[in-house]
């Protein structure tokens, strides 16, 4: 089961993407000069991904060598598992997205 704090997380970011615009996007798409922009979330949700992926490594090599407790790995997992999910539902959505895009008429 997924931690909160990783369900928090996840809430954040996508609240994150869409605060400012009902499109979702955020305030540098809607046209404002923001230093945040649609790239710079996608990579720093990425980015996260990358670092819980990582802690999971982390924790079944330490489990292994007799170093970690099981509920830390399996915990870790989970974490990796929810966050992986999101973004395979991000990706989903984009290509969603330019499909119906490509399908507008000219």
């Amino acid at each position: 089961m997924a931690s909160p704090i990783s369900a928090a997380n996840a809430y954040a970011s996508i609240a994150r993407l869409t605060s400012n615009n009902p499109l979702g996007g955020g305030a540098a798409a809607a046209g404002g000069d923001s230093s945040t922009s649609f790239a710079s979330v996608l990579k720093q949700a990425i980015g996260e991904v990358d670092h819980v992926g990582r802690n999971s490594d982390a924790q079944t090599r330490a489990v292994a060598s007799g170093k970690a407790n099981m509920v830390d790995v399996v915990t870790a997992v989970s974490e990796t598992e929810v966050a992986i999910d999101a973004v395979v539902a991000v990706r989903d959505k984009i290509i969603s997205a330019y499909e119906d895009i490509m399908k507008m008429p000219i």
